[in-house]
């Protein structure tokens, strides 16, 4: 990948969450290696200090801790402590965790969405504009090179003001009550006291909306939400057909769902304007199709014929080998270490973060369920952001 700056030394990290059987957290390990720009050495990555221990202990890890407050403390004081944590813990947690490292400038890594509340979110965002560390939150999805190219591609006016945003990210795991059945992830994320009040609109929902808004450059001025909790017994919405209105006047309409049969990360993002159209899919990632108005469609491949600088930035290996889920995170995570080691060296948070998701992208996240939220509770009426 170009971009990194491999001899500037392994950026010393934690983590807090992501234990064992902890899905996300392996993602987050992983993506940090995969450019090598991490070495993580601490953790605090269970509920409780034996889970912690046996986790940190099967990692190899140099320092294992209790809890996060414990962690925090320690590493601020110490020659070789961490640099930057990643927390990957349930949603209601993300707050007083990251607040803890950021007042000792510890930079962070968080797992979307922000918070839990909206309460949560603002006191994070609070701590953000105090602290000189830097909040990253990994809206993986931006990573990805062929997103990168087709957000070039509308900034450079190849599709003409946009008109149209259609995003939808179906999945199918919940269509049975997993979470009756001692599946850990399917507990916290239908539980509105560990995830919040967005239940798929929170977990993928946000995922979708930030997509369309980094892509087109545009922000959802005003949306109506229609959600619906069709498994039994759940209080969190697993379906969202919500109608966007953009700035700049451009018409959206987004979905998420988790009770579709068929789909597992059917990710997708289809952008129109007056001289043409992207489309993108996440379970095929290594291809945009652009269509100018008039022409026959076009592939654009991953490091092919036709792909931009943009694209090229955040590529790895030659065309036709298949890069995906983990090097789109792995973008994020080398793009921090870039944005951390710019910050030790004077440049502003704004200048270091570049195309990162941060605390604005957390706060819009929140906005965006909460809007969602309040519309389906007045039977989908407009509400502005």
């Amino acid at each position: 990948m170009s971009g990194t700056n491999p001899n500037a030394g392994r950026i010393r990290l934690g983590m807090v969450g992501g234990g064992n059987d902890a899905f996300i957290g392996g993602v987050h390990r992983i993506a940090s290696r995969i450019d090598d720009r991490f070495d993580l050495l601490a953790g605090a990555l269970s509920s409780t200090p034996e889970k912690s221990r046996a986790s940190g202990e099967a990692l190899g890890l140099q320092r294992i801790y209790d809890d996060f407050q414990q962690m925090a403390a320690s590493e601020a004081e110490i020659d070789d402590g961490i640099e930057a944590v990643s927390i990957v813990t349930p949603n209601h947690m993300h707050c007083a965790a990251a607040v803890e490292f950021l007042q000792r400038g510890i930079h962070v890594i968080c797992d979307k969405p922000l918070t839990a509340t909206l309460e949560d979110a603002q006191t994070l965002q609070a701590a953000v504009q105090k602290s000189d560390a830097l909040f990253v939150l990994t809206h993986n999805y931006t990573g990805y090179p062929m997103i990168r190219q087709a957000r070039a591609m509308v900034e450079a006016g190849e599709l003409g003001d946009v008109r149209i945003v259609q995003v939808e990210y179906p999945q199918d795991w919940l269509t049975s009550s997993l979470e009756n059945e001692g599946l850990k992830q399917a507990e916290w994320r239908t539980d509105p006291a560990r995830s919040g009040a967005g239940g798929s609109v929170g977990d993928i929902g946000t995922h979708a909306h930030n997509l369309a808004c980094f892509v087109t450059g545009l922000t959802v001025e005003k949306l109506a939400a229609d959600l619906s909790c069709f498994g039994a017994g759940r209080t969190l919405d697993d379906n969202a057909h919500v109608m966007l209105r953009f700035s700049g006047g451009a018409r959206g309409m987004l979905w998420s769902s988790q009770v579709a049969p068929g789909n597992e990360n059917a990710l997708k993002l289809r952008v129109y304007g007056p001289k043409g159209g992207l489309e993108w899919s996440q379970e095929d990632p290594n291809y945009l199709w652009f269509t100018p108005h008039g022409e026959p469609k076009r592939l654009i491949t991953r490091a092919g014929s036709g792909s931009n600088d943009a694209a090229a930035s955040v590529s790895r290996i030659p065309p036709g080998h298949p890069e995906g889920y983990l090097e789109g995170f792995a973008t994020i995570y080398s793009e921090a270490a870039d944005a951390i080691r710019a910050a030790q060296t004077g440049a502003t948070a704004a200048d270091a973060m570049g195309l990162l998701p941060g605390i604005e992208q957390g706060m819009a996240g929140m906005a965006f369920i909460n809007a969602c939220v309040s519309s389906s509770s007045q039977d989908a009426a407009w509400v502005n952001l």
